[in-house]
């Protein structure tokens, strides 16, 4: 993986981290997250106009777009459902392990894109701390039934992270990500509004109560993707999403020391064996 895929792909998992982390935090979190998600794309519509080939989208992309919209609408669905559920510590590695696990052996066969032997042990390394993490990560105070709620939940988080980050892959090799991305936002914001308006006294409480934080998380959550979709032009797509995955290491310090969940050694542990995968997906050619 190049230095400048690197550098997107860190600052990425960076902001990813810290948004789930907010979205947690939420009262609702699908109004959060559906709240912060609009809003980023409204704001990015005037650049991805701007960004547009001459002839507007390519009828090739087309496919390719509404696609990523219908999976990405239920992965948002899903992970709010995750974190109401489950907890942060447990949740997000279980869907962004998931993810990468699939994603290469998909890939494989869609994109033709074997792994090197660096490239292999880094993704089984990123895969193995991952699953360490999510065994370590016990939830507090939530009954067994809610747990598994909230595991099921991340495993179907971490299916649709498998099928955007492929879908997205092709996507923008036909389209700028750019405004990709903000009719992807659009259109999923689009798909959830009845979902999230048949609970409007849900939706007042959580403006009222994290505005703030809503808006915060509003200049992250697309920025962040934003970011791996133009690393998916510089190098493999089993590399980006397994490089991504140091999103577990941020949210391993988020987890323990904000939100006061679980042991901070053990969780160390796992994220240590990530971040040797991470960097062996980095040295990979």
């Amino acid at each position: 993986m190049s230095g400048r895929a690197l550098t997107l792909v860190i600052a990425a998992a960076l902001l990813h981290a810290i948004w789930n982390a907010l979205a947690k935090r939420a009262q609702d979190q699908l109004v959060f997250l559906w709240s912060s998600v609009a809003l980023a794309s409204v704001a990015l519509v005037p650049v991805g106009l701007f960004r547009l080939p001459a002839g507007g989208v390519p009828a090739a992309a087309v496919p390719w777009v509404l696609a990523t919209i219908a999976i990405h609408a239920v992965y948002f669905f899903a992970l709010g459902r995750a974190y109401r559920h489950g907890d942060f510590s447990r949740v997000y590695p279980v869907a962004r392990g998931l993810g990468v696990a699939l994603v290469p052996l998909i890939a494989l066969a869609v994109f033709d894109e074997w792994l090197s032997p660096l490239g292999t042990l880094g993704v089984t390394l990123v895969v193995a701390g991952i699953v360490s993490l999510s065994l370590v990560a016990r939830p507090a105070g939530a009954p067994p039934e809610a747990r598994g709620r909230g595991t099921a939940w991340a495993l179907l988080t971490g299916v649709t992270i498998a099928t955007y980050s492929l879908v997205d892959k092709a996507g923008v090799a036909r389209l700028d990500p750019v405004p990709y991305i903000a009719l992807m936002g659009l259109g999923m914001a689009a798909l959830l509004a009845p979902v999230v308006l048949a609970d409007r006294p849900a939706l007042a409480r959580e403006w009222r109560a994290n505005w703030r934080t809503i808006l915060i998380a509003s200049t992250m959550n697309l920025t962040s993707y934003l970011l791996v979709l133009f690393a998916f032009r510089l190098s493999k797509v089993g590399y980006v999403v397994a490089a991504r995955e140091l999103s577990i290491l941020f949210s391993t310090f988020l987890g323990t020391f904000w939100l006061g969940e679980g042991r901070f050694g053990p969780r160390l542990a796992g994220a240590s064996i990530v971040l040797a995968g991470v960097i062996c997906v980095a040295l990979a050619r």
